[in-house]
């Protein structure tokens, strides 16, 4: 287990060491926990680091679980039980997610949007993958940007996540993998929320 985020961040600088000092790579971070992860991979490796702002697509009667995800590029990604609502549920999900996007975009980054990856590497950060919509869905996101190389850099995921996101990108690391996989949560010993006041301060060092 490791003891927080920062302390997992820290063990995947060491997975990452490759790119200290490239020019030509930039983290990005998925809020919020991502961010908690991706800050001391930049500080070590001396690169730039950013946010990519990615929302879970909640299921109406169970909000913890999702049926997909959308980016702030209106890239979407739907589970197969996305199915079982009917368009208007999905619009009415849709368009609440896409409102906090923007929320998040004006508070987290200023409103800028994303950073230029055209030729470049970008590594992509996050606290953990659970059912793995957010991060297909930023992936998704970045593939169009006509990046060089993406990397996908977490510190805990299911078996079954590692098998389907290593075929989707450069290269996937994550030093955890539990044989039963239930939960983020259960690869720290301090596990909490993070606010947008953390990100922003984590960013601004």
């Amino acid at each position: 287990m490791f003891l927080n985020r920062q302390q997992a961040g820290q063990r995947l600088a060491k997975e990452l060491k490759k790119y200290k000092d490239d020019k030509s790579a930039i983290v990005l971070a998925v809020p919020n926990g991502g961010v908690l992860v991706a800050k001391p991979i930049a500080e070590s490796l001396n690169l730039n680091l950013d946010l990519i702002v990615v929302r879970k697509l909640p299921m109406p009667n169970q909000p913890e679980a999702g049926i997909g995800a959308i980016s702030e590029t209106g890239d979407i990604v739907f589970q197969p039980q996305a199915r079982f609502y009917n368009k208007q549920t999905i619009d009415r999900i849709l368009a609440q997610q896409k409102k906090e996007i923007e929320t998040r975009i004006r508070i987290l980054r200023s409103g800028r949007g994303l950073p230029d990856l055209e030729n470049r590497t970008v590594i992509l950060v996050d606290d953990g993958i659970a059912m793995g919509s957010t991060m297909e869905v930023a992936i998704k996101t970045v593939k169009k940007k006509k990046t060089a190389r993406i990397i996908v850099a977490v510190p805990i995921t299911g078996p079954r996540q590692v098998r389907k996101f290593k075929s989707m990108v450069d290269e996937f690391i994550c030093p955890l993998v539990p044989r039963f996989f239930y939960a983020v949560a259960q690869g720290y010993q301090n596990w909490r929320d993070v606010s947008c006041q953390e990100v922003i301060e984590a960013l601004k060092k």
